[in-house]
């Protein structure tokens, strides 16, 4: 099968690196949201592509973030000089965010400049930005709006939120090489990231829900919610204020008029559903998570009349 799977951090690179398990590196092609980069420190920060490259890596540290064994040599020195490091990046990290800057400072695409990132990570599979125009999350709360980082890591994410803004998302689109990903895939699946800051970003970008629409393969959602709670992360935020209840009874309207099936740990009616245990919480269970979710969107595909 080929897979081209729509994601954030975290739930959606931890689905990534079962896919990869599952098909190998050259079947699976990762569309990550960039409506959380941001310029700091000098250099252009990618967190979710970066993210899904170190778990496709193996080299995610114990955070689910960052890379493992990482130093703090620089952070440390920018510190000691009075200069603001509540953004830290690690010396590794660094590293790599200086090679995609280098490379998007002599003209190339941002495509072109986090593959080198991810070559350097030593990852055969394809992560791609979801465009290569600046697309910047924005987010309104108690008066006052910035971007998703500060909002998120300097702020402490002072809810609840009253808007959240996909600035530029007017302007870009998604890339070719997306695109195409999408129109070639046997399945597509919409990683179980956040539905409204690490998949909307994806599918607000003009041409995306239409390129799903037309897509051949079936659009399988796996559901970021276990246990009708989130784990990790600012979800439960975003959700109340976009008003997506907590269960994967809420995704069709989160995502409305793409899914084929979802993938959930609980029962769903309306929709074609396979429940299943989602907890990724080991590489076993990713790869099982994985598996679950491809022998469901074979089995949407052969129950198609034109499947014969």
């Amino acid at each position: 099968m080929r897979v081209a799977l729509l994601s954030g951090g975290s739930g959606g690179a931890k689905l990534a690196r079962g896919l990869l398990e599952v098909v190998g590196p050259d079947r699976l092609t990762v569309v990550a949201n960039t409506g959380d980069d941001a310029e700091l420190h000098g250099v252009h920060v990618s967190p979710d592509p970066d993210l899904v490259t170190y778990r496709l890596a193996d080299t995610i540290d114990e955070r689910g973030y960052g890379i493992r064994g990482d130093t703090w040599e620089v952070m440390d020195a920018l510190e000691a000089a009075g200069r603001p490091v509540w953004f830290r990046l690690g010396d590794r990290d660094l590293a790599m965010c200086l090679i995609r800057t280098e490379l998007l400072a002599a003209g190339e695409r941002l495509t072109d400049a986090h593959a080198a990132v991810v070559r350097a990570a030593g990852v055969s599979a394809r992560v791609l930005p979801m465009s290569d125009a600046p697309v910047r999350t924005h987010v309104t709360a108690r008066g006052r709006t910035l971007p998703f980082q500060e909002f998120m890591v300097a702020e402490r994410a002072p809810g609840p939120v009253d808007r959240v803004e996909y600035t530029g998302i007017d302007q870009a689109r998604p890339t070719p090489e997306a695109l195409l990903a999408i129109a070639a895939a046997d399945v597509v699946v919409i990683g179980p990231s956040n539905p409204v800051v690490s998949i909307g970003p994806i599918l607000a970008l003009p041409g995306m829900r239409e390129a799903l629409a037309r897509a051949r393969a079936p659009v399988v959602a796996v559901s970021p919610f276990v246990g009708g709670r989130v784990l990790k992360g600012p979800t439960a935020l975003f959700c109340e204020h976009a008003g997506i209840p907590l269960e994967a009874a809420g995704l069709p309207d989160a995502y409305p008029g793409l899914l084929d099936g979802v993938v959930a740990d609980e029962p769903l009616s309306g929709l074609p559903a396979r429940m299943a245990d989602t907890l990724m919480s080991s590489l076993e269970r990713q790869r099982r998570v994985a598996t679950v979710t491809l022998d469901f969107a074979a089995s949407l595909t052969a129950a198609r009349p034109d499947s014969a």
